[in-house]
Formats: structure tokens, sequence, C-alpha cells
């Protein structure tokens, strides 16, 4: 029918097909069960949310924070990452007495609106408390649609793109030889990348032994660390001069084939972050990992234009507020956001779509404190992304792979899927509970908050 013949048939029948009204148009799906859309399954009753429950537990003594959502269908449940390992009791109130309470009954095939409704259903959004809180929700909703599709999740995210995720090796030692062994090591494994950290010699650091943090328990009263009792000293200056060094000696031992990272940890200057970029481009790294806190993303726009080193940046990030400013000026090449910090996988693959228009790589936060589920999510993601850079992570301990059944498979340095509906992870209840969290106080790692420069002011980790 041409466009003249159409307009006439229009005109025949009133034009009614455009003005219908909202029942007209319910009336018209109600008598046409074919062009429903809510059910995967013709016929069927909408599958519910039924019930979210929280799991706290620690296999390896980190304390992870699970979610369970229950459906009402027998046997359908979803598994969901909500770990803030230094606030996990907070989380768990928030998914229990407040998400829990507004998502029971919703149907489980409304992913986006569940997102979008739980960010203002608090009216303040943002944080990491409501964020990891939504992220067990909706990760573990992800893993109910891919169960229900009888596929694995990479893909309903749009298949695979490659086999498996490369991922990078922690490689960490009190000395440059330590490092060096420690790498091999890894390389021995079948890593291409390694990550290496150095202690700084009568410092306390990042990546190594924390020794000087505080001991378990409430100090005593004439022992309380503050600005005239640091314990735990840490310099920027002395650091700076000797991660150079490092590199200079990792590269002369290793070679060029292998990727080196480094995580700064967000402990300097800008002068000094520009310093050491410079002083560490003749050894090609990888990535250079948070060489500026998130109160500084402004400094990113001078650091680029200093240097050629790329840049990793984001695992404190909470919001878009954060991270689109540096992904669209095109001032990082690595996001590292964490994906329960942000609020799941629901706004990660938008990030990762967005990345893919400005040259940026993903290269997402996945350390102990991200539960196999959450590096199950990413990797979904990660496999079906073009612009997928490395998975952090380098092997799951025995007790948290028995807890986490059906982790992703690590071989020869890549993360491999599952190949399962959903996610292909499930968790023993009744094993996670003989891992509970620490009771406390305390109920968070204290050696956050308490490492200080020399004259007592706190770093900012």
């Amino acid at each position: 029918m041409n466009r003249r013949h159409a307009i006439r048939a229009l005109s025949l029948t009133g034009g009614a097909s455009l003005f219908a009204s909202r029942d007209a148009f319910s009336e018209a799906l109600a008598a046409r069960p074919g062009l429903e859309s809510a059910q995967v399954v013709k016929g069927a009753a909408p599958v519910k949310i039924r019930d979210i429950r929280t799991i706290l537990t620690a296999p390896n003594g980190i304390r992870l924070v699970v979610v369970k959502v229950e459906t009402t269908e027998p046997g359908l449940v979803g598994w969901g990452c909500a770990t803030f390992t230094q606030r996990a009791l907070v989380v768990e109130t928030a998914i229990e007495k407040y998400l829990k309470p507004f998502l029971i009954g919703r149907n489980v095939d409304e992913i986006e609106d569940i997102w979008q409704s739980s960010y203002v259903s608090s009216y303040w959004r943002n944080g990491p408390v409501l964020f990891n809180a939504m992220s067990g929700v909706d990760i573990a909703l992800w893993d109910i649609k891919g169960k229900r599709a009888g596929m694995p999740l990479y893909q309903l995210l749009g298949g695979k793109v490659r086999q498996g995720a490369d991922c990078y090796f922690h490689a960490s030692g009190n000395s440059f030889g330590e490092v060096e062994d420690s790498a091999r090591a890894a390389m021995e494994r079948g890593f291409r990348h390694v990550r290496v950290q150095v202690a700084t010699p009568g410092y306390a650091g990042y990546g190594t032994s924390r020794s000087g943090a505080p001991p378990a328990g409430a100090p005593a009263p004439d022992d309380v660390v503050g600005p005239t009792n640091p314990r735990a000293i840490w310099e920027p200056a002395p650091y700076v001069r000797m991660v150079p060094r490092l590199f200079e000696h990792l590269r002369a031992k290793l070679g060029d084939e292998v990727e080196l990272l480094h995580d700064v940890h967000e402990r300097v200057t800008l002068n000094q972050a520009i310093n050491l970029c410079k002083a560490l481009e003749p050894y090609r790294l990888f990535f250079l990992e948070d060489p500026l806190p998130p109160e500084d993303n402004d400094h990113f726009r001078l650091l680029r234009q200093q240097t050629s080193i790329p840049i990793a940046m984001g695992e404190l990030f909470n919001t878009q507020h954060e991270y689109v400013p540096l992904i669209k000026d095109r001032l990082i090449d690595f996001i590292r956001i964490h994906i329960s910090q942000i609020g799941g996988l629901s706004p990660a693959r938008k990030v990762q779509a967005l990345c893919e228009y400005f040259g940026v790589r993903s290269a997402w936060h996945g350390p102990g404190d991200a539960s196999p589920v959450a590096h199950a999510a990413q990797l979904a993601l990660e496999l079906a992304s073009y612009n997928f850079g490395v998975h952090e992570g380098g092997a799951f301990p025995k007790e948290t792979q028995d807890v986490f059944v059906g982790c992703p498979e690590i071989k020869n340095g890549y993360m491999l899927a599952q190949e399962k509906p959903g996610l292909g992870i499930e968790v023993d209840e009744k094993l996670a509970a003989k891992f509970p969290i620490p009771a406390g106080p305390p109920n968070f790692d204290y050696s956050w908050g308490t490492t200080r420069r020399r004259d007592g002011t706190v770093i900012r980790p």
C-alpha cells in the first residue's frame, strides 16, 4: 500500500487507530493474546517476587552480603551480590526493612522498572548502602531472567564476542624480589596481566601486609588511634620515589611480554601523580589505577595533558555524576566501577555501552569482597561487550567455592562462564551459615581510616 492509499484508508475509518483510547488499546490486546509480551510462557500467570532474603557469610574471612530472591514459581530463585563489606549490617537492614516490603509482589520480568522505582523509593538517592541493596535484587532478577529463558546470562546480553575474560593476578611483597617471585608464579599459571604492589620500607602500605593496623576489638582508652596518636604511618614522597624503581626491576627481570599494572590507591597529590606517571612511562604499564581520589576528579584533565600512561579509575564511584564526565571527556582509559556499588548489572551494562563510544574499556572492580555472584554477573557482561579490557581476580578459595556452587572457572589466565542458565551459581545456604560474619565489634576492617601521615593527618584510601 502506497502513502496515498494508506491515508485514504485512515480517512474511511475516521483515523480511529491513531486516536484509540487507552481502554480501547487494552481491549484490543486482550482480544489478541498473541500480542502480550509480559510472560515468556504463553498463558502463564505472571511470576512475582514472593520473598527476598539476605545471607551474610564470610567463608574466607571477607564479609559478603548475598541476596536471594524467591518467586511464586516453585524452585525458581535468583542470587545477587550486595556486598559492602565495611557496612554489611547496614545493607542487610536496607534490604530487609525497606526494599523487601517495597518489592514483594512485583513481576520479576520488570527489572528496569524495579531498579528505577527502587532508586527513588528513599527520595534521597545514591550512595553505597542503597545501591548495594538494589544491586543484590537487580543481579538476582537477571539470574532469574536467564533461568526462565534457559540461557546463560551472557546470551541475553547479546551473546559472546570472546571465549573468556582475561584476568589479572595480584602480586605483592615486601621487597622487589618477593614481588618478582609472585609475578613469575602468576605467569607460570598462564596469567598475562599482573598487578604489582610492594611495601615502602618503614611505612604502612596498600596491597601488602597491613602491619600497624589497630588490633581487633576496641582499643584501650589511653591508646585510641587519632591525630595525636598515629600508629600506621604512610608518606607519599618515599612511595613515589620507590615505585619507578620497582618497575625498572620487573621489566629487566620479567621482560616485555607480561602486562604490568599498579594501584596508587589515591594517596598522592596532583603534582606527585604527574611526576609518577612520567617516571613510569618507559615501563609501558597496562594501566595505572586510581592516581587521584574521586574528590579530585577535575584534576584528571590536567593529568591527561601530562602523560601517556593509561589511566584506570572508578572503584569508589557511586553515581553517573562522578563517572560520566571522565568517560565523555576521554580523561580515563579504563572504568573501574564496583558493579554492586552503582546498583548492579542494569546500570553497569549502560556504563559499558557508553564507554564503547568514547574509547574506554572496562576493568570492573573485582577484589575478594566482590562475591562469586558479582564476578559471574560482570563476566556475563564482559563476554558480550566489545570494549572489555581486563577482569580483576585470579582464583576463588576452596571455602568460597564450596559455598558458591558453580563459581566461574579460571583457566590459563581466563575466567570462563558456567554454561548454565542464568549466572550458573547456586548458594549452599547451610554451608554459608557455617561461616558467619564476625559478631563484632569490630564489624569492619579498621585499617581503613587509621592510616595516617607522620604528623597525624588521616590518609584518604
